[in-house]
């Protein structure tokens, strides 16, 4: 099989995909759904309801804040209990909407047959329009970055499209819910790859998948053997390739510089497999996000599984789903080992990035203790951005921060591929992440100035 990779750096995280032949099933609702209001890059939402207001699934409970701002809707039917501030996926406290949940009552505007709706019978469905209702819908990226799929596809004055690049990757090594989504729900992605490309205003779009998962590079290859606008393109196991940028340079062999520079400057808007059904879903049935493909995993998990979860579910009902939390030391990660967050509370809820909560366990949940540098540059050779990482932790350790800009470190994309390579276990990303919030601040606050 030809199959096509990106060109600078990367790793090869050992494999632990043991929920892939796991069907997708429907969790069961909370009791209690929690909304936090920033779900999404960009601006808060600004709730829209109020203490003891009944609710309906589908319906909006918080509205967006700003352009770069997303919608959020109820996955559930209930009372409002109450607006305050929980601790987020981040570790922070931040505003939620809390929902006592009663029954199960939709929003009757909702779609909800299984008949499939084509593009192709819907001429009225202009590109605004679409992107009018992907906006209404609160759909944002959904493998894990939470960029409001609206704004990408209103690209800013003098850039154009040329193609739409479904990520359907899924590098990190123990995720299986877009494969699941996939194996599941094939023609719904390729209607809303359709749609995709119809509101960017291109006449090409490429699906990318991982050539190890060979049943679904059949299946939609298969699917789209007389769609000549839509390639399936297998691509070599190497994280990480599901980065946007990574990811342009494997399927198109196009490089985006440096930021500024964002993936339509080389002609490209890439969207996640994830994202394309919310899409289909929002336009053809009229159905908001508030629920999403999820897999819950680990090696001492009990019963590993991927899942249907209405957005507001805690942490803790979905690991208790799947036979409750290991009895040894364990670490909860909100998305994979390589770019997941440590959550500090099971009380956190699935939100529209949630597309894993992994369970790591044991030996697995620690860190190794530190070394000296060996001056070996493995993380140079891993790092997909070209980067020198060792310098960039030493610099943002010693808050060097002119010397951090001036290497570059705003271009770091937080994939952990220097950190998990280095043979002294040292907290390369760790470091620069702290130096790299410190520069943005930095060129933020010196933008305003001029």
């Amino acid at each position: 099989m030809n199959v096509n990779t990106f060109r600078i750096g990367g790793v090869h995280p050992e494999e632990n995909k043991i929920t892939h032949e796991k069907a997708t099933i429907k969790a069961e609702l909370p009791k209690q759904a929690v909304y936090p209001l920033s779900q999404h890059i960009g601006a808060p939402a600004k709730a829209v309801v109020k203490k003891g207001d009944k609710i309906r699934v589908g319906q909006l409970i918080a509205e967006a804040g700003g352009f770069v701002s997303a919608n959020i809707h109820s996955g559930v039917s209930g009372t409002v209990l109450k607006i305050e501030d929980v601790i987020g996926i981040g570790g922070y406290r931040q505003p939620a909407i809390i929902i006592n949940v009663e029954g199960d009552e939709w929003d009757e505007a909702i779609d909800r047959t299984e008949k499939l709706e084509l593009l192709q019978d819907h001429p009225e469905l202009t590109p605004e329009e679409i992107i009018g209702r992907i906006k209404s819908a609160g759909i944002v990226g959904m493998g894990g970055a939470c960029f409001p799929t609206h704004v990408k596809l209103s690209p800013p004055p003098g850039a154009k499209a040329e193609c739409v690049i479904i990520n359907a990757v899924e590098c990190e090594p123990y995720i299986t819910s877009d494969y699941r989504l996939m194996m599941e729900k094939p023609d719904e992605i390729i209607e809303g790859t359709k749609i995709l490309m119809k509101a960017a205003k291109v006449e090409k779009a490429y699906i990318g998948i991982e050539y190890n998962k060979p049943a679904a590079i059949e299946l939609l290859a298969r699917k789209c053997e007389n769609i000549q606008e839509i390639d399936v393109v297998p691509l070599a196991k190497k994280y990480p390739q599901g980065g946007e940028k990574q990811l342009i340079d494997a399927v198109i062999r196009r490089q985006v510089p440096a930021p500024p520079a964002i993936p339509i400057n080389v002609g490209a808007v890439v969207q996640n497999v994830g994202t394309a059904f919310a899409v289909y879903e929002a336009v053809m049935k009229n159905k908001p996000l508030f629920e999403r493909y999820t897999t819950v995993t680990g090696k001492k998990v009990s019963n590993p599984g991927n899942f249907l979860v209405r957005m507001g579910t805690p942490f803790k009902q979905m690991i208790d789903t799947c036979g409750g939390m290991p009895l040894c030391e364990n670490k909860v990660l909100a998305g994979g080992p390589m770019m997941g967050k440590a959550v500090t509370t099971l009380d956190v809820a699935v939100g529209k990035g949630q597309n894993a909560i992994t369970v790591l366990s044991g030996e697995e949940a620690k860190r190794k203790d530190v070394q000296p540098c060996i001056r070996c540059a493995k993380c140079v050779s891993a790092c997909p951005m070209g980067l020198e990482p060792y310098l960039l932790a030493t610099a943002s350790a010693m808050k060097m921060y002119d010397k951090c800009e001036e290497e570059d470190i705003v271009s770091c994309i937080a994939c952990g591929s220097c950190q998990f390579t280095c043979p002294s276990h040292r907290p390369i990303l760790d470091n620069i992440l702290q130096g790299k919030g410190a520069v943005m601040g930095i060129i933020r606050a010196r933008s305003a100035k001029k």
